[in-house]
């Protein structure tokens, strides 16, 4: 596995927690901000991280073509890299882009027929693919495994 920094953030329990508890953060921040309000946080939040992370990993500003791109997110968000999801495809039709993803932190554990979204997420990848393209996005979730689709994906549509 790769670490994600070059000394892990804790000595014993290294740089990684777990989804229940990353959940309770989600589910409480809902309960205390309201479900919007929180969506825009953890998307925010996630945007951020993306951003960074990209930036650790050498991305930033590289033309990349779309099979590239899925390479390079499945390293940095998979098994190898921060574990946040399996990217198995992004997809390019002019300004927009698809991310075909699956076994989010958002999505897991969550009911079939669920209708919670892909907030971190969305956000996650929002940032690494701003921060490789050199362009601002905007992004939405279009399918959900919570809904029956095979992938969450996430569409993000060039804004700048």
């Amino acid at each position: 596995m790769v670490t994600m920094t070059a000394n892990p953030l804790r000595s014993e329990l290294g740089d990684f927690s777990s989804i229940v508890c990353f959940r309770a953060l989600v589910t409480g921040t809902e309960e205390a901000l309201g479900e919007k309000a929180a969506a825009i946080a953890l998307i925010s939040a996630g945007r951020a991280r993306g951003k960074q992370l990209a930036a650790q990993l050498g991305l930033s500003n590289k033309a990349f073509a779309a099979d590239e791109l899925t390479h390079s997110l499945k390293s940095a968000l998979g098994p190898e890299g921060t574990r946040l999801c399996l990217v198995d495809k992004v997809a390019q039709e002019g300004d927009v882009y698809r991310v075909y993803c699956r076994e989010t932190i958002c999505s897991a554990g969550e009911p079939v027929g669920s209708s919670r979204k892909l907030t971190y997420t969305l956000g996650a990848l929002q940032g690494v693919l701003e921060q490789v393209l050199g362009k601002r996005l905007r992004g939405k979730q279009v399918e959900s495994v919570l809904q029956g689709s095979n992938h969450d994906v996430a569409e993000f549509e060039v804004l700048s």
